[in-house]
């Protein structure tokens, strides 16, 4: 396009040149074209107004957006790469639209992309960008938008309204009424002739895209701390969207994944999500869905609402997501609640901050969190504060070292927020006696987060490849000397997060843990299931101190024959359950060195259906019952300091009983585990 100089230019031009060649003075004055408002007010690096014309931006020029841009039917915008648009803060009176049967190019490029923002790019200063398209929609033809009263939606799902290459947008979502908002960008029916990649989203009070119907796609996609959802979509939209990154840091937004209405099965392949503070991932209204592969989400308190009650099945995931319930629709106290949990949607994430140089953000979080699952080895920097986001897994045949001296705070996130050391995978934890590693809530509360799990190859009476009743974890097999990796000197605090009526995590899980693998001085405080349990395998641990857990201080199921050297229990919190609970088959584990001391009474030792174990040193005091014979297993079951339990069964009881002997050892003296004070 002509620019205003070169137009006047011109026009003078001509009229010189008709004036030279005039024969007398009666010939008529040339008439100068007149030129629009809109279109001077651009030449002065001004947007507002309605364009009726075809024009095209200056390159690497900053222009202000004071009102209104409305590219009328016919016409269309170019923006070139590297053009800066700053939009006043003058919220629902300031945005960009693109009506029906106009077009906008938007050509940003990696180094150069286009940038639309308020001053400071704080949410809700303006309207944003939204595009009116020909395709269909089930809103009908001519249908009006909710924001500006704009007409969208025709027959012509390949339709074109542009294309828009690498543009950030920023400080969008001005609030109409109490129904509606302006959103980062809204495609209204637009077609699938028009291309759409490369586009970030941050900071917008409302949505940071919305598709209203049509059959657009995007690729590339980054939406960063937009307050509603960041991709939102109804009205039958069945475009696809491939690579996108999502982000949450700041609490009270509404979802990663909003769909409402019809479900025309839109497409996502490929995407991220993660949220440093919890909330809600995916969530469809009605009877909506979508199909969804390549998903990796991290940090939400619920995967999944069917906020209306719709089926699961609309949601077409890949092979190996499942989605739990962790509400009961028919429970009265939340019957109005669909939320469900994906088991394996924490896998490695497709798409990262990296895949968006481009980008310009401060968000640097993600280099401190930990979530999702690593791959190789990942060796933790102890000068780095860590946040625990998420789940975090080491899978089979990679390795997760952390230094002494390493801090993690665990979000308070409950089952959604654990390490997991699964087969073939290792840990090394390699804290010391004057700087241990800590993993702890920042409260320290019970059950803020699941804690530590790790998995091995070892025997169990479960089985080979047995399933785990915490993150359905394959664990056991028949190399007892299976080497899980070492964990030294580690304190956990505000573990044992609930995951239904019958199982909870526990401070640390050794799930069929070979001999291989060394466990020692480990602290475990305030959970609210049990502080270490053994299920199966032949690990021994050494210099263990339990504190204030709710359910057992140590327990043991499935065969465990290991050992523990040197382990003090205090109870002062009442209604825990016991000090030790074996269960099931005895493979007579051995427990050298015991102290457990309680200020509230409560239970010792309990041991269910056949279980026992082997016993010396032991010293208990402050407890009601010190033996607990759960279902009549046999006293020689109990072997203390080399012989039979000597016990009295406590009168009107059938298996309590208080041990004459073999209770009394010298305590052991923990005065030099100053380690396990140790906080955040």
């Amino acid at each position: 396009m002509k620019n205003l100089f070169g137009k006047i230019s011109a026009i003078m031009f001509v009229a010189i040149s008709l004036t030279l060649v005039s024969c007398g003075d009666d010939e008529p004055a040339p008439v100068i074209p007149d030129v629009s408002d809109v279109i001077q007010n651009l030449e002065s690096g001004v947007m507002n107004g309605t364009l009726e014309e075809s024009y095209t931006l200056n390159a690497f020029t900053q222009y202000s957006l004071t009102g209104q841009f409305v590219v009328a039917e016919g016409a269309s915008l170019t923006i070139p790469a590297g053009t800066n648009i700053i939009a006043d803060a003058g919220g629902t009176e300031v945005y960009i639209a693109v009506l029906k049967g106009a077009q906008i190019f938007i050509n940003g490029n990696p180094s150069s992309p286009v940038v639309m923002s308020s001053t400071g790019g704080n949410a809700g200063e303006w309207g944003g960008l939204t595009i009116c398209g020909n395709a269909s929609t089930t809103a009908g033809v001519d249908a009006t938008a909710e924001v500006g009263g704009f007409i969208y939606g025709g027959t012509s799902d390949n339709d074109s309204s542009g294309n828009i290459s690498y543009l950030q947008i920023e400080g969008t979502g001005a609030q109409i009424n109490s129904e509606s908002q302006y959103n980062g960008v809204s495609f209204y029916a637009v077609g699938s002739g028009t291309v759409v990649n490369n586009i970030a989203v941050i900071n917008g009070a409302d949505d940071g895209v919305e598709f209203f119907g049509g059959t657009v796609s995007v690729s590339n996609l980054y939406l960063e701390n937009n307050d509603d959802d960041s991709i939102d979509w109804t009205e039958g939209w069945n475009g696809t969207i491939t690579n996108a990154y999502i982000s949450h840091t700041i609490p009270g937004f509404s979802t990663a994944f909003e769909g409402d209405k019809d479900n025309n099965n839109p497409k996502f392949n490929n995407i991220t999500a993660v949220s440093t503070v919890g909330g809600t991932a995916l969530q469809f209204k009605k009877q909506s869905g979508g199909t969804i592969t390549g998903l990796s989400l991290s940090g939400y308190d619920v995967d999944l609402d069917m906020k209306d009650g719709g089926a699961t099945t609309n949601v077409v995931l890949e092979s190996g997501v499942e989605p739990v319930a962790i509400t009961d629709p028919t429970d009265p106290a939340t019957a109005d609640t669909y939320f469900y949990t994906l088991n394996g949607a924490n896998v490695s994430a497709s798409v990262s901050r990296d895949d968006f140089p481009w980008v310009n953000t401060n968000l640097s979080f993600e280099s401190s969190v930990l979530q999702g699952t690593i791959s190789g080895t990942v060796t933790l920097d102890a000068s780095v504060s860590y946040s625990l986001n998420s789940a975090y897994i080491v899978p089979s045949g990679t390795k997760l070292v952390i230094p002494a001296g390493t801090k993690i705070t665990a979000r308070s996130g409950g089952t959604g927020v654990y390490i997991a050391v699964l087969k073939g995978g290792q840990i090394e934890i390699n804290g010391t006696e004057s700087n241990p590693v800590v993993i702890a809530s920042a409260s320290g509360e019970a059950a803020d987060w699941g804690g530590l799990t790790i998995c091995g190859d070892a025997t169990t009476s479960a089985g080979a490849d047995a399933v785990a009743e915490v993150g359905g974890f394959i664990y056991g097999g028949s190399n007892d000397l299976d080497d899980s990796g070492h964990v030294k000197y580690l304190v956990l605090k505000g573990t044992g997060a609930q995951i239904n009526s019958e199982s909870q995590y526990n401070g640390l899980s050794l799930y069929a843990v070979g001999s291989g693998t060394e466990i020692e001085n480990i602290a475990v405080i305030d959970g609210a299931d049990d502080g270490v349990e053994f299920f199966g395998g032949t690990v021994s641990a050494t210099n263990v101190y339990v504190e204030n857990s709710d359910d057992d201080a140590i327990d043991w199921t499935e065969s465990w024959n290991g050992s523990l050297t040197n382990a003090y229990i205090s109870n002062t919190k009442p209604g825990f359950s016991t000090v030790f609970e074996g269960d099931k088959v005895n493979a007579n584990p051995t427990f050298t060195n015991i102290t457990a001391v309680s200020s509230v009474g409560g239970t010792a030792l309990q041991f269910k259906q056949t279980s026992g174990g082997s016993i010396t040193g032991l010293h208990l005091s402050g407890y009601d019952i010190d033996l607990d014979m759960k279902n009549g297993g046999a006293l020689s079951n109990v072997q203390i300091n080399g012989a039979d339990a000597d016990a009295t069964l406590i009168s009107g009881e059938t298996s309590k009983y208080t041990l004459n002997s073999g209770k009394d050892a010298t305590p052991l003296d923990i005065s030099g585990w100053t380690w396990r004070n140790a906080g955040l």
